[in-house]
């Protein structure tokens, strides 16, 4: 999933740098939701490990 976020925040770096606004837009905000689900993803992960040495 963060792979995922780092390719979209390339490609709108990229597309900022040659004008592509529109593209650059639509990259950064896809960025940023895989990033929000990769840290709920990444949370409910960590309490599910501590939850089962319990």
């Amino acid at each position: 999933m963060l792979r995922w976020t780092i390719t979209f925040i390339i490609i709108a770096l990229i597309a900022g740098l040659l004008g592509f606004g529109g593209i650059a837009g639509a990259s950064a905000g896809i960025a940023k939701i895989c990033f929000y689900i990769f840290i709920v993803l990444f949370v409910i992960s960590l309490l599910r490990g501590l939850m089962k040495k319990s």
